[in-house]
């Protein structure tokens, strides 16, 4: 064999070992760089959470229930019907995440023969780490394993202040309780309320997410204040409608349990300004409500952005009641007018056909007195939608309001399905609003239409 030939054969083979010794040093750093991220995930849960305390997990396509609402069994759609271009048709979570691709499943990745596996899985934890996926917006659930508990209770507050060993968990006021919540907070955080009434202005900031507040009754456990838009603040500005409400939640995966939310300010008078009155303002996102009131005359429910979830709830007030951009499902809730000579109970502000927002209520009843529009056309591409609810005769017969701009006609999506009751009859409606069919119906009936299915189960 010639010289050279066998010298290109010996460097080839130096070249061989020398490569085979880089590669095993490197799948020793990884593995040792794998091991500690393991171990800081086992002390502070980084793979489960993100940046900002969300607890991730990864995503999957939202089921379909199979079961509706009224206990039928409705044959579920392949996909959404058709629809003109005067009523756009709600868009597909798929549509909303198209553009993020699903994180890789997390799990532990135990050492194979030549490092791959642990290589592969620490390639995917750091293209995980880098997505949009890793966000707060990604799909969380709305509980956690692990639990602290906080009592509100004045009397019991100043027992415990003299030095007992609960002192740290007992509070006089609901304001307090919720400052305890570290920043950031990674445990599902129940504040457990005693009966009465609590006279405080409660905000909720961004920075403490996962705060359950429970009460054991909503007659008897009572958040009041009397704030209004036109109520000058500490800045001797107006208040505004946004500020006036008596508790705010900007926080994400809140819940509230058996609570009354109440702004006690006077009744609105015909032709009064500046007299919005929130009793309730949720900003965050994936918010749940079960067995709550929220008592208020003009603007009571300010459902301003974020998914959320009212189950068995009662809605009382008189102008836009329930208004705001929110994507939001009212499941057996009791919608209540107090009278007033113009109502409506809902202002949904979708502005434009690419925002994913809308109302949808179902199983509920609307009752009250004075005339009543279901809803007024705030925004531009307002959608909202009641399904299988009762309607008292203060509904006017027309239905809906197109906010005085006709426009707004032919953008809207307004629609009823199977209702019943002396104020529900369709064909009195106007025109630009549908009696939808069940094709139609079905993504308002689904948990699915919040992707529900994702964060509000067993809460």
């Amino acid at each position: 064999m010639p010289k050279t030939c066998i010298r290109l054969l010996h460097h080839r083979t130096i070249l061989s070992q020398q490569m085979s010794l880089l590669r095993f040093t490197v799948i020793l750093v990884i593995s040792s760089i794998h091991q500690e991220i393991l171990g800081v995930e086992a002390a502070t849960d980084l793979g489960r959470y993100g940046s900002s305390g969300m607890l991730m997990r990864p995503r999957q396509p939202p089921s379909r229930r199979t079961t509706r609402i009224d206990g039928a069994s409705p044959v579920v759609p392949e996909r959404r019907p058709a629809v003109s271009p005067a009523t756009p048709a709600p868009l597909e979570r798929s549509q909303r995440r198209a553009a993020v691709a699903a994180p890789p499943t997390r799990h532990t990745v135990a050492a194979a023969p030549g490092g791959s596996s642990v290589e592969e899985g620490f390639m995917e934890w750091v293209s995980y780490i880098g997505s949009l996926q890793h966000s707060t917006y990604a799909v969380a659930q709305n509980q956690l394993t692990d639990h602290t508990y906080l009592v509100v209770d004045p009397r019991r507050a100043a027992a415990a202040s003299s030095g007992a060993a609960n002192a740290s968990t007992r509070f006089r006021s609901i304001q307090a309780a919720i400052d305890a919540v570290p920043d950031n907070n990674v445990v599902r955080t129940k504040i457990l309320i005693a009966p009465g009434t609590y006279t405080e202005k409660v905000f909720i900031p961004y920075t403490k997410p996962f705060i359950t507040l429970q009460g054991f009754n909503s007659s008897t456990t009572i958040i009041a204040w009397n704030d209004t838009a036109g109520k000058k603040g500490v800045d001797n500005n107006p208040l505004g409608t946004y500020k006036s409400a008596t508790i705010a939640i900007d926080a994400p995966y809140f819940i509230a349990k058996n609570i009354t939310f109440k702004n006690t300010s006077p009744r609105p008078t015909p032709g009064s300004n500046n007299s919005q009155a929130v009793a309730l303002r949720i900003s965050g996102d994936a918010a749940v409500f079960m067995g709550c009131q929220f008592l208020g005359a003009q603007d009571t429910l300010y459902d301003h952005k974020g998914r959320h979830f009212f189950q068995d709830c009662y809605v009382e007030g008189s102008v836009d009641f329930i208004f705001g951009n929110g994507l939001s499902m009212y499941r057996n809730c009791h919608l209540h007018a107090i009278g007033a000579p113009y109502q409506a109970i809902t202002a949904q502000n979708r502005a434009n056909p690419l925002d994913d927002s809308g109302f949808s209520f179902i199983n509920c009843k609307v009752t009250g007195s004075g005339p009543l529009y279901l809803g007024r056309a705030w925004g531009t591409f307002s959608r909202v939608i009641y399904s299988f609810t009762y309607m008292d005769e203060l509904v006017l017969p027309k239905g809906w309001n197109d906010w005085n701009d006709p426009k707004r006609q032919l953008t809207v999506y307004y629609g009823q399905f199977r209702c019943y009751g002396p104020g529900a009859n369709a064909s009195s409606r106007v025109s630009w609003s549908k009696e939808l069919t069940l094709q139609e119906a079905q993504p308002f009936l689904e948990l699915a239409f919040i992707d529900g299915d994702e964060w509000s189960a067993s809460t």
